[in-house]
């Protein structure tokens, strides 16, 4: 993720980043500025039609659809958004969960079983940010033995569940306090199914399809609408519309997976430190 002053216009306007869908976009753009300097000199200077071709009659179409388009592509990004912000509270709520259970635990277990929700909490968190990443980091470990080839962080928070039993009936922890920490320890499964959910429920496929197949059709007929105004001054005009339109649907294909490593995606690596120094803190 990438962290900034929201207050810093200039280095905003000039300076790009890694960040910056100009970078990927740039072949394209050259691209279609050239095919519509292509499409003006065919109209204007080869086949010379006159101003008052039809072709100035398909602008009406653009207009008409046009605000149905903006809708469409506010829906797209509005639709992603809401996937990033869902996403950054439920691993708000993870951070949350993880203090509030180490703080309780610090006051119910002794020093050896605290030295294992010591390592297995912030664990979790981390074998649920890379089971969200597709990718296993092997820990070798005294207190937990893991299966990769199973749902790893089910496997942690079976653990942590087990061995909660296992103080309750050897009576380290009472029936009361048992059910003062079951919020936190049943909310963990429940963080990594509603991670797994935005994962994997993507935006739906041809409604995905159709913006992409809108915006192409929308951006290659515009010059031959507007070559008879602009002239060649379509060229860069083109690439700029072309720009704004396909960064909308970019940033939007970008943020409605926030689990990965795109500049733009949740700071899981931070989250994770953090909640290790949390808890650690506490527990130590």
């Amino acid at each position: 993720m990438v962290y900034y002053n929201p207050k810093e216009w200039f280095s905003f306007i000039f300076r790009i980043n890694k960040a910056d869908t100009l970078r990927e976009l740039f072949p394209l753009m050259l691209a279609v500025g050239t095919y519509a300097g292509v499409v003006t000199y065919f109209l204007i200077d080869f086949w010379h039609l006159p101003d008052t071709s039809v072709l100035r009659k398909v602008n009406f179409i653009h207009q008409t659809i046009g605000f149905v388009f903006s809708l469409l592509l506010a829906f797209r990004i509005n639709s992603a958004y809401d996937r990033w912000w869902e996403g950054r509270k439920i691993w708000g709520s993870l951070v949350n969960s993880s203090r509030n259970l180490a703080i309780k635990l610090k006051h119910l277990v002794g020093e050896n079983d605290a030295a294992f929700f010591n390592y297995t909490i912030p664990l979790f968190a981390r074998s649920l940010r890379d089971h969200l990443r597709d990718t296993y980091v092997a820990e070798q470990s005294e207190f937990i033995a893991i299966d990769p080839s199973k749902h790893v962080p089910n496997q942690i928070a079976s653990a942590i569940v087990a061995n909660v039993y296992r103080l309750n009936k050897s009576g380290e922890i009472s029936p009361e306090q048992l059910f003062s920490i079951t919020t936190e320890i049943t909310s963990f499964t429940d963080i990594c199914g509603g991670c797994e959910r935005i994962k994997k429920t993507p935006i739906p496929f041809s409604y995905n399809v159709f913006i992409k197949k809108f915006i192409f059709t929308y951006i290659m007929t515009l010059p031959f609408t507007w070559a008879f105004d602009l002239k060649y001054f379509i060229i860069p005009v083109i690439s700029f519309v072309l720009f704004v339109f396909a960064s909308i649907e970019i940033l939007a294909e970008e943020i409605e997976d926030p689990f990965g490593y795109d500049a733009n995606d949740l700071p899981l690596d931070s989250i994770c430190d953090n909640i290790r120094k949390h808890v650690g803190e506490i527990l130590a």
